[in-house]
């Protein structure tokens, strides 16, 4: 077998091992909790609005579009994660059903998307905190509270609550849950409250024209099809969850509880959110605003529940950096067990976290959050998403075809039309994102292939003979 596609065995994966482990202490609320944290934030708190931007009303089909996509890859993720419960989420998966390049690749591309989600997250957090402040009449500097694209020098707020979250993670695991959960609770509630003031003020006018701006296709940067691809941002934050398989007590079972039920829940929540918004105010009202569901309550004269949305958001939008800061340090952790990264990272605190490549992570991800804008990270994290998503549709068909006889706790139904909406979705929203973010995606990538040949490939524990490969 080559190099590139020598693949680790399903069975040595999921055998007890050695070495430092991570501590079961999850089960399957915490995982909801965590799946619909990541899931429910700067997607509908923010992106919302980028989205009436591209399609107008039309964006009620977007989302519905992005959550049909996400619907079938959580299902194979819910397949997948339940054979393979190990840290590494897609990479891992692909490892040991597509071989060892590919599996560089969609780790790779997982880096570039947990990396940037959190980054993203944070500058929308921080839209809404300097919102929240200059309604109690504290007015930050704008050199503090943006970056160099929007005339400031670095969005310090950003910044900050990086350094928090990443605190309450070095606590632990269980602990960082819990506290999740409480949050959780907060953000679902100011959605309904959202909810239940904007309808009685919803208008069917403001849902025409219902589509301005066409259904769009691959390559065109307007319409239904731009702002699913963009919108797909607001629904991924599932596949955490399957970062979390090693801590949680019952993967078997917990692990498709948690991928699918925060799914149904939040996509059902978002169709519910984007149609009060738009009946309640028209889309050019609020498509620019980083705080669009606040800012409709404002122009509705409710500025005492705008100010508690605010706060809300201010609260609540962290669980979203929780979430994707402790997957992307399991991802590296993952990679760097496999020998693919140095595997100094793959240290163990004594509270059973991986402390330094938590620390790693949020250092780079607090540099891009304090100089990048929000749009630019939302829509670079796709693509490495999409990639994830495509390789996951990938290995739920190839391994149903190639050991149909293997136990299954979980088995995705019609699993070659969950695999193909997944693989075709996946592709036609990403060449539906704009150029420079494809171009950035590719050289991202071959960044990662470079430093694969020149040091994954002969540093990988397969490459040193230390596992025996499939």
């Amino acid at each position: 077998m080559a190099f590139w596609n020598r693949r680790r065995s399903i069975d040595v994966m999921t055998a007890p091992h050695d070495g430092p482990r991570l501590k079961p202490t999850l089960s399957w609320p915490h995982l909801l909790a965590l799946g619909v944290g990541a899931i429910v934030g700067t997607g509908i708190l923010t992106l919302i609005g980028v989205g009436a931007g591209l399609a107008g009303p039309a964006v009620l089909i977007s989302f519905g579009l992005a959550g049909l996509v996400c619907a079938c890859a959580a299902l194979a993720y819910a397949e997948l994660s339940t054979m393979m419960p190990a840290a590494g989420s897609a990479y891992t998966y692909s490892y040991a059903v597509l071989g060892e390049m590919i599996a560089w690749v969609v780790g790779w591309s997982l880096i570039l998307e947990y990396s940037l989600v959190v980054s993203a997250v944070a500058v929308g957090w921080s839209g809404y905190a300097v919102g929240f402040l200059s309604g109690l009449g504290v007015d930050l500097p704008l050199a503090l509270t943006a970056g160099p694209h929007a005339g400031g020098i670095i969005n310090l707020p950003a910044v900050a609550i990086i350094g928090l979250v990443t605190g309450l993670l070095l606590l632990g695991t269980k602990e960082s849950a819990t506290l999740n959960a409480v949050l959780v609770v907060i953000k679902i509630a100011a959605l309904v409250v959202f909810v239940a003031i904007a309808l009685p003020a919803f208008k069917t006018e403001n849902f025409t024209p219902f589509m301005p701006n066409g259904f769009g296709a691959p390559f065109v940067q307007t319409g239904v099809m731009a702002a699913a691809a963009i919108i797909f941002f607001a629904f991924y934050g599932f596949d955490a969850i399957s970062t979390a398989a090693e801590e949680t007590k019952k993967p078997e079972r917990d692990l498709a509880i948690g991928i699918v039920g925060s799914m149904l829940i939040c996509t059902a929540l978002y169709l519910v959110v984007a149609a009060a918004a738009i009946g309640a105010r028209p889309v050019a009202d609020f498509a620019d605003s980083p705080e669009p569901l606040a800012l409709i309550l404002r122009q509705m004269g409710q500025g005492t529940a705008a100010q508690w949305i605010a706060a809300a958001a201010v609260i609540a939008l962290p669980t979203v950096l929780l979430a994707f800061l402790f997957g992307q340090s399991r991802i590296f952790l993952g990679m760097a067990r496999d020998g693919l990264l140095p595997r100094r990272l793959a240290k163990v605190s004594v509270r059973g976290v991986p402390a330094v490549v938590t620390v790693f992570t949020a250092v780079v991800v607090a540099i891009l959050a304090g100089l990048l804008p929000l749009d630019e990270l939302a829509s670079l994290a796709n693509a490495g998403t999409l990639a994830a998503f495509c390789a996951v549709g990938v290995c739920l068909v190839v391994l149903r075809i190639r050991e149909p006889g293997r136990r299954r706790v979980f088995k995705a139904p019609l699993w070659p039309l969950v695999g193909a909406v997944t693989v075709i979705g996946c592709i036609v929203f990403f060449l539906s994102l704009k150029p420079v973010t494809q171009i950035g995606f590719l050289i991202w990538n071959l960044i990662g292939v470079a430093i694969y040949l020149l040091w994954s490939s002969r540093h990988s524990r397969l490459a040193k003979g230390e596992e025996e490969a499939a």
